[in-house]
C-alpha cells in the first residue's frame, strides 16, 4: 500500500535526511453544473450511460461560451476532463450539421491516436455518421482521398498542417469550406521557435479559410501557464476567453523533493540521480503501487528499465510488469503499452515526456521524476499523472547535479509557491515571418495591401520581389519558383539554411533530423555525440559544403561539449536602464562563433575523459541579447584571468537559472562574459538568444533582470561545494579555486546596486 511506502520514506534515516521538501496537498471536492440547455439529448444520454450525470463547472462554461460564438482557452490541470471541453461542442454541432468539419491539432502522434480512438467510440455510440480520421505521415495514400472528402473530424499535427495540408488546400476544399472549429490541445507546448512558427501556420490556415468563406472558432486547451489569454491571442490572432476555474475533484497527494547525497564535498559530486530514482521507484513497485517514472532521455530510460527489472529478477511476474515508453517505439508497441496501463497489467512504466501529455493511461498512484523536467508546467503535468481516481497519491522529484536542479531542490517554494512560467513566442521574427510569407504566397497570391494576420507585410513582399522569389502582376504577388517552400522549412528552427543529419547505422541512409547552420559546429562536428529522441549518434563525417552529417547509433557513457570562441558585437540598444554602478540593457547583437575543440564529458560525474580538435568556419548570427555591465571592485593584485573566471561563473549560473523564468531550455540561450567589454568598457555579461532574430527571451530577461540575478545568487549560496563545482560556477579544474568567491562578490555588488536603483 502507498501509505506504507510513504511511512518508510519518512522513517528511513538514509532517505529522510535527503528529503528537502514534503508537502501534503489536501483533497478537493468536485464542483458541478447541470447539462447546458443547448446540449443534444443524444449526447446527454450517452454521458449518463458513461456514469456522467452532470458536468464539471469548467466543462459547462466552455460549452456555453463556444455556443455563444466565443474563442476560448481552457487552462486546468491534468485529468480534469479538458477533452470534453472541446469534444462536446464539436459533436453537438456535428449532430445537427453533418456537413460541418473540425480540425484537431495535437503536438504528438500518441496524443492524436488516443483522441481519435475516443472520438470514434463517440461516433459509434451516437449511431451517427461522425467520421474521424488521423492525417499524419503514417497515413496511407489510399486513405488520404477519403479523409479529404469525408472526414468530419481531421486529427493532425502542426507539421502535417504546414507541409501536407495547407500547400494542397485545393484538395481539401470540403474541409475548408465547412470548417467550424479548430481545436488546439496542449497549447503550452507551442512556445519559443516552434510556437512562433505555429502562429504563422495558423495565419496561413485562417487566410485559406477566408478564401473558402469559413470562419472557424478556436477551442484551445492547456496545462497551467502564466499567460494563457495573451499566449492564445498571439498564437491564433484572436481575442480568447480564458476558462481557468477547475471544477474537477482532486485526491490527496504528497509531493516530495529528494536531493541525492554528496559523495565528494570539495567537488560537489552527488550520488547518481538515476540510481536514487531506481531505488525510490522500486519501493513503490515492490508494494504493488502502480508507478510511472519520468526521465528526459532515451539512454536514462533504458537504463532505468534495466535497473528496475534487475531489482525484481527473483520475482519473474513482477519483472514482466515493468515497461518502457518513448517516441522511438513502434506505434503498435506504444498502443499496447497504453492499453496494458489502462487495464492495470503494467505496474511500473518508465517514460520520457511522451506520457506527460494527456494520453489516457488509466490510474497510477505514484510518480517518480528523474530530474526537474525543465518547466513548472511540465512538472505539474507529470505530477498530475498520479491520483486520477481520487485515492492518495505521491509524487517524488529526484534532483540531479545540474545547477537548475540544485536550485529547485534547495528552493522548493519556487515550484510549490508560484504559478507556471509565461509562454513566449514572436510570430513576427523576421526570419520566421519571411519563411511563412513564401509558403502563404505559394498557397494563394497576396493582394497589394493585404495583411498577414494583423501584420502589414507590404515591405516584406516587395523585398521578396527584389529577391526574385515573388513577382508583382496587376496588384497581386505570385510565387515564381517551381519549388515547394514548405518542404524546406522546419517548424523547429528559425533558419532555413539547415544541415541534414543522416543515420548510416546498419548500412542505411535515413535522414533523422536537421539543424541550423549556426548550431552545426557545436552539435554535429566530427566526433560529436548527437542526441536525437534520446538516442546517441556518433558523427563520423560532416560534409560542410553539402550540409550533411553522417552518423551511426552508439551506446556510450559520455556526451560531447564543444568549446566555443564567441565574439559578440552590439548593433543597437533597444532599451537601457543606467544606474550609478550597474547598467542593464537589451538590443540587437551580432554573434560570431568558432569552435576549436570538444570535450568528452562522462554522464552524472561530469568528468572530462578526453578531447578532440574541431576545424570549421566561423559562423555569424544576428540576434537579440540582454546584458548588464557593472563596476567591479577587486584588489589590484587580482589577475585578469581570475576576474574572467568569476564572470564566466556568473554567466554559467545565469544560463542555468534563466530557464526557471523563461519556459525555455538552457540550450536556447548563450552567454559571453567580458572583463572589459568594447561596448560598455566595463565587466559585462551578455545573454543572447541562439535563434536568428530572437523570439522574445532577451526582452523578458531584461524585464526580470533582478529576479534572474537573485536566482543565480541563491543557487551559488545553496551549493555545498567550497570553491566551485559543476552545480554552481562550473568545474573547479577549469574555473580555478577563487571563481566562486569572486562570483559571489560580483553578484552581491550587482544586487546591492540594483536594489538601490529600484528603491
Amino acid at each position: 500500500m502507498i501509505e506504507q511506502v510513504l511511512s518508510q520514506l519518512r522513517n528511513d534515516p538514509e532517505i529522510a535526511k535527503n528529503i528537502t521538501y514534503w508537502h501534503s496537498i489536501p483533497a478537493k471536492p468536485a464542483e458541478y453544473r447541470p447539462f447546458p440547455a443547448g446540449l443534444d439529448n443524444r449526447i446527454v444520454q450517452l454521458l449518463q450511460k458513461k456514469g456522467i450525470n452532470q458536468l464539471y463547472t469548467h466543462q459547462a462554461l466552455a460549452f456555453e461560451l463556444v455556443n455563444q460564438g466565443r474563442d476560448i482557452v481552457v487552462v486546468t490541470p491534468t485529468a480534469s476532463g479538458k477533452t470534453l471541453c472541446y469534444n462536446l461542442p464539436v459533436l453537438n454541432h456535428l449532430l445537427s450539421n453533418p456537413e460541418s468539419r473540425a480540425l484537431y491539432l495535437f503536438p504528438t502522434k500518441a496524443l492524436a491516436q488516443d483522441q481519435v480512438a475516443e472520438l470514434m467510440e463517440w461516433g459509434k455510440e451516437l449511431g451517427e455518421c461522425i467520421r474521424t480520421y488521423t492525417y499524419d505521415g503514417d497515413t496511407s495514400g489510399d486513405a488520404r482521398q477519403a479523409i479529404r472528402s469525408a472526414g468530419n473530424i481531421v486529427v493532425t499535427n502542426p507539421d502535417m498542417l504546414h507541409s501536407g495540408i495547407l500547400p494542397h488546400h485545393t484538395k481539401w476544399m470540403r474541409l475548408f469550406e465547412n470548417l467550424t472549429y479548430i481545436i488546439i490541445d496542449e497549447l503550452h507546448t507551442y512556445r519559443g521557435v516552434f510556437g512562433s512558427h505555429v502562429a504563422n501556420v495558423i495565419r496561413r490556415l485562417l487566410r485559406i479559410c477566408q478564401f473558402y468563406g469559413s470562419h472557424p472558432l478556436f477551442i484551445c486547451a492547456s496545462a497551467t501557464v502564466a499567460n494563457p489569454g495573451e499566449h492564445s491571442q498571439r498564437l491564433t490572432g484572436r481575442q480568447v476567453t480564458v476558462v481557468d476555474q477547475n471544477g474537477a475533484p482532486q485526491g490527496p497527494k504528497d509531493v516530495i523533493i529528494y536531493n541525492p547525497p554528496v559523495i565528494n564535498q570539495s567537488l560537489g559530486i552527488r550520488k547518481s540521480a538515476l540510481l536514487e530514482t531506481q531505488r525510490l521507484a522500486a519501493q513503490f513497485i515492490r508494494a504493488q503501487v502502480p508507478t510511472i517514472v519520468f526521465t528526459r532521455g532515451r539512454v536514462e530510460l533504458e537504463v532505468l528499465v534495466s535497473y528496475l527489472r534487475r531489482a525484481f529478477q527473483r520475482l519473474g511476474d513482477l519483472t514482466e510488469k515493468i515497461r518502457g515508453y518513448r517516441g522511438g517505439y513502434l506505434p503498435q508497441q506504444r498502443r499496447a503499452i497504453e492499453r496494458e496501463l489502462r487495464e492495470g497489467k503494467v505496474l511500473g512504466v518508465v517514460s520520457t515526456n511522451a506520457l506527460e501529455l494527456g494520453v489516457d493511461i488509466g490510474s497510477l498512484q505514484a510518480v517518480v521524476i528523474n530530474g526537474y523536467p525543465g518547466t513548472i508546467a511540465s512538472f505539474w503535468q507529470q505530477v498530475g499523472r498520479a491520483g486520477r481516481k481520487h485515492e492518495l497519491a505521491a509524487a517524488v522529484l529526484v534532483g540531479n547535479s545540474s545547477p537548475l536542479n540544485q536550485y529547485i531542490v534547495n528552493h522548493p517554494d519556487f515550484i510549490m509557491g508560484r504559478g507556471a512560467e509565461r509562454a513566449l513566442i514572436d510570430p513576427n521574427n523576421l526570419y520566421i515571418l519571411l519563411s511563412h510569407l513564401k509558403c502563404a504566397a505559394f498557397e494563394l497570391p497576396f493582394k497589394v495591401g493585404e495583411l498577414f494576420g494583423d501584420v502589414d507585410v507590404q515591405e516584406y513582399l516587395d523585398f521578396l520581389v527584389e529577391q526574385e522569389v515573388l513577382r508583382l502582376v496587376e496588384g497581386r504577388y505570385y510565387w515564381m519558383s517551381e519549388d515547394y517552400p514548405a518542404a524546406d522549412i522546419s517548424l523547429r528552427s528559425a533558419s532555413t539554411d539547415n544541415f541534414a543529419i543522416i543515420d548510416t547505422t546498419d548500412g542505411a541512409s535515413q535522414v533523422i533530423g536537421e539543424i541550423d547552420r549556426f548550431s552545426a559546429p557545436m552539435l554535429i562536428h566530427e566526433g560529436a555525440i548527437y542526441m536525437h529522441e534520446g538516442r546517441q549518434y556518433h558523427v563520423d563525417k560532416l560534409d560542410w559544403e553539402r550540409q550533411k552529417a553522417y552518423t551511426r547509433q552508439v551506446k556510450v557513457d559520455y556526451y560531447t561539449d564543444a568549446n566555443l570562441d564567441v565574439n559578440l558585437r552590439v548593433l543597437s540598444v533597444t532599451e537601457t536602464q543606467p544606474q550609478t554602478h550597474v547598467t542593464c540593457s537589451w538590443g540587437e547583437v551580432l554573434v560570431a562563433a568558432k569552435t576549436y575543440l570538444y570535450k568528452k564529458i562522462r554522464f552524472y560525474t561530469h568528468e572530462n575523459i578526453g578531447w578532440g580538435p574541431i576545424s570549421l568556419p566561423e559562423q555569424e548570427m544576428h540576434t537579440t541579447a540582454f546584458w548588464f555591465a557593472q563596476q567591479f571592485t577587486v584588489e589590484p593584485a587580482v589577475p585578469t584571468e581570475v576576474i574572467q573566471n568569476a564572470l564566466s561563473g556568473v554567466a554559467h549560473l545565469i544560463l542555468n537559472t534563466a530557464p526557471l523564468e523563461l519556459m525555455c531550455e538552457p540550450g536556447d540561450l548563450g552567454v559571453v562574459a567580458q572583463v572589459k567589454s568594447p561596448f560598455t568598457e566595463l565587466p559585462t555579461i551578455y545573454v543572447y538568444e541562439k535563434y536568428p532574430g530572437g523570439v522574445g527571451y532577451a526582452k523578458q530577461l531584461y524585464d526580470i533582470r533582478w529576479t534572474i540575478l537573485q536566482r543565480a545568487y541563491q543557487l551559488l549560496e545553496a551549493c555545498p561545494c567550497s570553491e566551485g563545482c559543476p552545480s554552481c560556477v562550473g568545474p573547479q579544474i577549469e574555473m580555478g579555486y577563487t571563481a566562486k568567491k569572486y562570483a559571489r562578490q560580483f553578484l552581491e555588488e550587482a544586487l546591492k546596486h540594483g536594489s538601490q536603483g529600484q528603491a
